[in-house]
């Protein structure tokens, strides 16, 4: 699962790290709170040019014939991304890289409230997260989900899902530049790649902002 993150890198430090041509309107810098249904900042390889643009979050299928005719599909499973009707024609053709800070994940307490966790890599560098894309409506635009699989031993205590972790020698690959080929990419961060940390519950709020919400909270 991936349902909120935070983006702290410039934008033309995330053009550069990836080697991209920044659109000219991108999602506004830093965002401590990324949620569905808005932009968000997407690296796809358009006849062999690596761009950085916006996509909406939310994948919209050919067939919805509005934004909220169907499921909300922020994410696709992994184990299913390649049979399911939504996705199946993406992950061969339209993979992307959504270049984040860091995501958030809840458990629960004994009380069932939820408890929000802050996820980031251990060596400090930014997250990319496995994409797919397409286009949608009649006035067409770009739409998008993360790929998630299980979690790995790193945030298995938080929750049972993660999203797909991609290192820079996969980029390329994932992007499909060098292929198409890209399921054995589909796997948990090996052991060590992620930790976590306890923040307050203010980022339960979709509406909750600032860098506070990822300030470790002390129970």
């Amino acid at each position: 699962m991936c349902g909120r993150f935070a983006v702290t890198l410039p934008n033309d430090a995330m053009a550069q790290l990836f080697g991209a041509s920044p659109a000219n309107a991108l999602p506004a810098v830093p965002n401590y709170n990324v949620c569905p249904t808005t932009q968000v900042h997407v690296v796809a390889t358009d006849s062999d040019i690596r761009r950085l643009g916006a996509m909406r979050w939310g994948f919209l299928p050919s067939w919805y014939k509005s934004p909220t005719d169907g499921p909300l599909l922020i994410n696709a499973r992994a184990e299913t991304i390649a049979e399911k009707p939504a996705f199946r024609e993406a992950c061969r053709r339209r993979r992307c890289i959504l270049p984040i800070s860091g995501f958030y994940e809840w458990s629960k307490d004994d009380a069932g409230n939820r408890l929000p966790w802050y996820i980031t890599r251990t060596d400090g560098a930014p997250m990319a997260l496995a994409g797919v894309w397409l286009m949608w409506g009649a006035d067409p635009f770009p739409t998008c989900a993360v790929v998630t699989t299980g979690a790995s031993a790193d945030i298995e205590h938080v929750h049972h899902r993660m999203p797909v972790i991609l290192e820079p020698d996969t980029w390329a690959k994932w992007l499909g530049e060098e292929g198409h080929g890209a399921a054995p990419l589909m796997r948990a961060a090996p052991v060590g790649t992620l930790q976590t940390h306890r923040v307050s519950t203010a980022v339960n709020s979709n509406r909750a902002s600032g860098p506070e919400l990822i300030v470790p909270f002390d129970e």
